[in-house]
């Protein structure tokens, strides 16, 4: 007698890609040499919000492996349900190990995770499609060595105060940079309110430390700001000339995105415009302009429906602008 087998990550991806495409149960089944109730069955169990989604559905099936027995690759099992609940999410590995610590108390590297999303034994689960950028294989570093940037009077943004952490206060940034096709060459500064999630971003000449303070003065001279959180990027070295405009400034830790969540969600939205792979070289400033009016001017669910611009209007309105931290 023929063993069952049962559907793996390929079959689930044509599976959604037929039934997007309005074939019937019965043809999928015949296109996949399986049976219409297996199909059906597999449809019924595995649909999320009247839709069968792929990675959905496989996520759903390693959960029924996980109750049924199945050794999970990492400490336990809540941790590894944990890791694919926000892959589905769209957090990013970095994000994911931080907040583990953060809720969990848990220790697992964000290169652990990245191991087990490109390991082999793991490539019919198609890991790979629950990252942002849904690369099959890990862009290769080529053993470059990285350089600790020294930022002039740093200050840890463990000590920046609680109130910015609850987004109860206007004023508050986060601050990156975009980098387009060539690594050399222009770029895109952003800043992100972190209480409207207002977005402003403008093309820079270069990453460096001069053409990125002068984007953020330009900026913060026509919005207020008390104060600004970035990475530990080298562009950054020049921020105390912020503390002219009355500006603190904060840095996060080494590795950790997450504590600028805020400021990285609205990137991807960027990216959605202008992917990876897209050069800013020929990109004017007023399309970026363009970009940046649609996302300020997009419905969110975190604002209650209203937009960033919105709510931003509300701010300027009020005397909270003009207070301090």
């Amino acid at each position: 007698m023929k063993k069952h087998k049962k559907l793996n990550a390929n079959e689930r991806d044509k599976i959604a890609l037929w039934l997007s495409r309005g074939l019937s149960q019965r043809k999928i089944a015949f296109n996949l040499s399986r049976s219409v109730s297996s199909i059906s069955e597999e449809i019924k169990r595995n649909n999320w919000k009247g839709n069968y989604e792929a990675i959905h559905a496989q996520s759903m099936a390693i959960k029924r492996k996980i109750k049924a027995g199945y050794r999970p690759p990492f400490r336990s099992a809540r941790t590894y349900v944990y890791v694919l609940e926000k892959l589905k999410e769209g957090w990013s590995p970095e994000q994911i190990s931080g907040r583990l610590k953060v809720e969990f108390g848990i220790n697992l590297h964000w290169e652990t995770i990245y191991r087990f999303i490109y390991s082999s034994k793991n490539k019919d689960k198609r890991l790979w499609e629950y990252l942002p950028l849904k690369r099959k294989k890990r862009a290769k570093k080529y053993g470059r060595k990285t350089t600790r940037v020294r930022i002039p009077n740093r200050v840890a943004i463990h000590l920046r105060p609680k109130e910015i952490e609850l987004r109860t206060s206007f004023g508050h940034w986060e601050g990156d940079s975009i980098i387009g096709k060539q690594i050399k060459g222009r770029v895109i500064h952003t800043e992100v309110e972190r209480k409207t999630r207002y977005l402003q971003a403008i093309i820079i000449n270069s990453k460096s430390a001069l053409d990125t303070i002068n984007a953020q003065k330009q900026i913060f001279n026509k919005l207020p700001a008390k104060t600004v959180t970035t990475d530990n990027g080298y562009e950054f070295t020049k921020h105390e000339e912020l503390h002219q405009l009355g500006i603190k400034t904060f840095f996060a830790d080494p590795y950790s995105s997450w504590q600028r969540g805020t400021n990285e969600n609205t990137n991807g939205l960027i990216r959605r415009y202008l992917p990876k792979k897209i050069s800013f070289e020929n990109l004017d400033q007023s399309e970026l302009d363009d970009i940046i009016w649609e996302i300020n001017n997009r419905p969110r669910k975190i604002l209650n429906f209203k937009t960033p611009d919105e709510v931003l209007q509300s701010q300027l309105n009020t005397t909270e602008c003009s207070g301090s931290i």
